[in-house]
């Protein structure tokens, strides 16, 4: 039995800091992706939200608030909160549902409004939240990333230099998305004029938060091809991994590293794990893959993420991305979507808008940003609490 289901439609609000209220965003994105599909509301027999914790009661519900929003039409509905990769477990319960046969096509959808500056877990003095306590020892978001920078180049001899170009790379593609916060091109210069955040991160270094929405229609393979649709992009796998004992690499928001450092215990980096299966239930490997859309929460981020997809070998990402294979027209383009360096977390949104971006690429849709001959793409991206995913798109 396959596990494919097709894409239908892509859609997605603008990223920004617009103030509204999240759901504006959210029915926004579904609309455009209904119209990308040319299927109605009406049809739609299951909504998937991913879930907002920032947004109060409707975000906590999201599946039933967009359902309301769009106007109740007796889908059933579903919420499914995942930090970071709320997107992608919101898209995996739907693909379940399509695969089950409880229902035809689906719409899955994540918005979200963020507070100013990065994210932050709520006041109070909780000791027993792992969030709260690494805040409280002072790893905010920016010190967690530049932690990670620092090890690529203690061990790799990774250099700012490195971390720039990546910053350059993606505002130059991301420059070129009408969907995309922050359209303009930065040079090595300009980011290393920009304020220190975290040695040896800059600001340019580091994502902002934004509000977003994004959404896309999914269907059974076999609803798909009666409406003519049968080269659809498909989505081959998700996985939404959790950590395994032992981990010999410290993940968010573990303090300390566990008994990995225990002779003979053999570790994988948490990350590294999440696209194995993705490549397993695909049936294909990380040389079959044409372009990827990972979670830069910093630059030096993309180049740790280049090696978990196994689309260089550990430490040699910056290498690849000094001979230009990680650019548009690159051997493998990395976040031509612009990434969260253009874009910002939108926490529900984000795993979504990747895969929005992987279909308008596959469909060839992608316009100025379109990488030739694309045919198969993979996203990444983690989130708290032992969260992340990985989806493979292919044509």
């Amino acid at each position: 039995m396959s596990n494919e289901i097709a894409i239908l439609g892509a859609g997605m609000h603008p990223w920004g800091k617009w103030g509204h209220n999240f759901v504006q965003y959210g029915v926004a994105a579904a609309r455009e992706a209904l119209a990308d599909a040319e299927i109605p509301w009406q049809d739609i027999a299951y909504v998937s939200g991913g879930a907002t914790i920032r947004c109060g009661y409707p975000g906590y519900v999201a599946g039933a608030t967009f359902a309301q929003a769009l106007g109740w039409q007796g889908a059933e509905v579903n919420t499914s909160y995942a930090a970071c990769a709320s997107g992608s477990q919101a898209l995996a319960a739907a693909r379940n549902k399509i695969l089950s046969g409880a229902c035809d096509v689906a719409l899955v959808v994540g918005a979200d409004t963020t507070p100013k500056g990065f994210l932050a877990p709520a006041g109070g003095y909780r000791p027993e939240d792992p969030d709260w306590v690494r805040f409280y020892l002072g790893i905010t978001n920016p010190t967690y990333f530049a932690l990670y920078a620092r090890r690529r180049m203690d061990l790799y001899g990774d250099t700012l230099e490195d971390f720039a170009a990546v910053k350059v790379k993606n505002s130059l593609v991301g420059s070129k998305n009408p969907r995309a916060r922050y359209r303009k091109c930065f040079s090595a210069e300009d980011v290393a004029a920009s304020a220190m955040v975290a040695d040896p991160l800059r600001l340019m270094d580091i994502c902002a938060t934004s509000d977003g929405g994004a959404a896309l229609i999914v269907s059974s393979l076999e609803y798909a091809r009666k409406l003519g649709r049968g080269d659809a992009p498909r989505i081959a796998a998700i996985s939404t991994v959790t950590p395994t004992f032992a981990s010999a690499v410290v993940e968010m928001p573990d303090i300390a590293t566990d008994s990995a450092a225990a002779d003979g215990v053999e570790a994988m980096a948490y990350r590294a794990s999440l696209p194995v299966k993705a490549y397993e239930e695909a049936g294909i490997g990380p040389e079959d893959v044409d372009l990827a859309e990972v979670y830069d929460l910093s630059t030096a981020l993309e180049l740790d993420w280049i090696e978990d997809l196994q689309l260089a070998p550990r430490g040699e990402a910056a290498a690849m991305l000094r001979k230009g294979d990680t650019a548009l027209g690159g051997k493998t383009p990395i976040n031509v979507s612009g990434g969260l360096a253009c874009f910002g977390e939108a926490v529900p949104a984000q795993a979504l808008a990747q895969v929005c971006e992987l279909t308008w690429q596959l469909r060839g849709d992608a316009g100025d940003r379109q990488v030739e001959g694309a045919r198969v793409g993979i996203t990444a991206n983690q989130g708290l609490f032992g969260h992340g995913s990985s989806v493979i798109v292919k044509r």
